[in-house]
């Protein structure tokens, strides 16, 4: 079985279709299919769309917040000249955890739901007639998950996420699914390094494949060579370079061929930007020159769609940041479909690449009860070891599939945990040092702080190469009458952070406030307009105090949908943008301020 993730490209030498379409569909309350072998083919099933979530598909409660195991199935015929090759399956995601059959033999499974599944399906697969792919899915939430939370079961039997985290558990199919081939012997991986010299740039790679020999060429962006080695590892050195630069992008195309036996058999191509990452003093550096970031924390959400991919969505998120003059933006709370990175790299906005490490804290309201106080001992339950597996894992798939990059300039290696303990020490101690290894670029290491991680209390913000907090002085405390409370206590804690003379840079990675669009309240109230105005402008005013803060990504770029409650109407609230992409009042004030 091939362990590549390579994003599928189509040339002399390997081949892709698309799986996308409408697939049959079934829900399994009762857990039976296993037993059933419903693995053979699926019965009595309805259609649902691939990419899809299929919790907003819906018009009942019940399907709508399904929870357990539920099975997909497609039908596929081989091509002819598909013959001699190895013939994959690769889908985008499968969330939560899946099981892979293809004509009732299991080929693989996964535990996941925001990174790539490869299944190598030539053993298994009819050359003349028809083929069926069916899939098992799983959406249930535990401790010893990412994201992290807990199933409830109703009295009736029913089971329903308790997520840990303020985003629906939305599940499914929910990116792109090809069928593939490979060569038998074939290019399965590389990494690149990016070097500058005064007038040249050096890109070393590396690549993994069969025995055989490497070309490798870099090529402008008019299809002109302009560097090329032979070696599995090697130097690309390129005078006068055009460097990637933050929201100048420019692309080379790097693309490698193998050779067995003089003869060639395999050949790969993608885009890579020349550019450097630092951090030196208080300073982030891109091609060792300080960028300040302006931008957001994201989902992946949208009306109908839930988190299934659409290339309109990704292109009018892009065309939304752009008009408010952002750089920036982070894949809360998992890593995004990989297009999304494909369009940061071609616009030059920079990305901070999240692992699923969201819900460290035993609570179903941890926005809230994060900033009060609230302390469950989390990293000291029995349920850890298997987690700090599955999050070493997951953070290995992350930097393995989105390393080659150039937007990708750090990695967040979580979100909002308990960090005051020494348990959360070790645990963090493990997952920073998994990623410095996986690395080769050695990107700077992150992760978002929530109130509770304090200058005094917190034991995890030394392993950080920069430090992302979260804060929301002014929305769940300090709020509403008590709202000029929050300049104190925000510049008391800012005072606390300065006065321990870290020499690092400091990023605010979330802050922001509820607000609904059709309330408008003069003077302001909470959930008006205004009130998100003046809570963003107080922001504005105390970083711009403190020399050390290096970036300002508001929370949230658009309104997204969470689990009910009565602290949330209809979904968090923060956008600056609506959930169907209007700007709100604030999205004017931000493009002022980033101009």
């Amino acid at each position: 079985m091939t362990t590549s993730v390579l994003y599928p490209v189509s040339n002399s030498y390997r081949d892709n279709k698309s799986l996308n379409g409408l697939w049959q569909f079934k829900f399994d309350p009762q857990k039976v299919g296993p037993a059933e072998h419903w693995e053979r083919g699926l019965t009595d099933t309805i259609s649902m769309p691939v990419p899809g979530s299929f919790a907003d598909l819906f018009t009942d409660r019940e399907s709508r917040d399904y929870t357990g195991d539920f099975w997909y199935q497609t039908d596929f015929y081989v091509p002819r000249d598909w013959d001699e090759q190895t013939l994959l399956v690769r889908f985008g995601s499968l969330t939560h955890r899946a099981v892979i059959y293809c004509n009732g033999v299991e080929i693989t499974t996964h535990e996941g739901g925001f990174l790539p599944v490869v299944a190598d399906i030539t053993a298994a697969v009819n050359a003349v007639t028809v083929n069926h792919l069916v899939i098992k899915l799983n959406n249930e939430l535990s401790e010893a998950t990412l994201p992290v939370g807990t199933t409830k079961t109703l009295p009736t039997g029913r089971l329903v996420a308790q997520p840990y985290f303020d985003f629906f558990n939305y599940a499914g199919i929910q990116r792109n699914v090809w069928l593939m081939t490979l060569p038998k012997q074939a290019i399965t991986d590389f990494d690149t390094v990016t070097t500058l010299q005064a007038t040249t740039a050096t890109l070393q790679y590396h690549v993994q494949s069969a025995t055989g020999t490497i070309t490798a060429q870099l090529c402008d962006a008019d299809g002109q060579v302009v560097a090329e080695n032979t070696g599995v590892a090697g130097k690309l050195v390129v005078s006068n370079p055009h460097l990637w630069q933050v929201r100048h992008a420019y692309l080379y195309t790097l693309k490698l061929q193998l050779q067995v036996a003089g003869q060639l058999v395999d050949a790969y191509q993608t885009s890579i930007g020349l550019r450097t990452v630092a951090v030196h003093g208080e300073q982030i550096l891109i091609n060792d020159e300080p960028v300040y970031l302006k931008g957001y924390a994201k989902h992946e959400d949208f009306d109908v769609l839930g988190k299934a991919f659409n290339w309109s969505i990704v292109k009018r998120d892009f065309e939304c940041m752009k008009w408010t003059n952002a750089n920036c933006f982070r894949t809360s709370h998992y890593p995004y479909a990989e297009e999304w990175y494909q369009m940061a790299d071609a616009e030059g906005f920079l990305v901070i690449d999240e692992v699923p490490a969201v819900g460290m804290m035993q609570s179903t309201q941890n926005f809230a009860d994060a900033g009060k106080g609230k302390f469950t001992h989390f990293f000291e339950t029995p349920t850890v070891p298997t987690l700090k597996h599955n999050h070493i894992t997951q953070v290995n798939e992350m930097i393995q599939r989105d390393k080659n990059h150039p937007c990708v300039f750090a990695w967040s290696l979580f979100n909002e945990p308990e960090t005051t303990s020494t348990e959360a020490a070790t645990y963090f101690k493990d997952i920073f040092k998994a990623a410095r290894a996986a690395d080769v670029q050695q990107r700077p290491c992150t992760g978002a702080f929530e109130k509770n991680s304090q200058p005094d209390t917190c034991q995890v913000y030394p392993l950080c190469d920069f430090i992302c907090l979260n804060r929301y002085y002014g929305w769940y405390i300090n709020s509403g009458e008590s709202f000029d409370e929050a300049t104190v206590a925000f510049k008391a804690e800012l005072d606390q952070w300065q006065a321990k003379h870290l020499h690092k840079p400091f990023v605010f990675s979330e802050f922001g406030t509820d607000n609904l669009v059709t309330e408008h309240k003069l003077p302001s109230v909470m959930w008006s307009q205004e009130y998100q105005n003046e809570f963003l402008q107080l922001y504005f005013d105390i970083f711009d105090e403190y020399s050390f803060i290096q970036g300002e990504l508001i929370w949230n770029f658009a309104d997204f949908q969470t689990n009910q409650g009565v602290l949330r109407v209809n979904g968090n609230r923060k956008g600056i943008f609506t959930r169907e992409r209007q700007p709100k009042d604030a999205a004017f004030l931000v493009k002022k301020r980033w101009e």
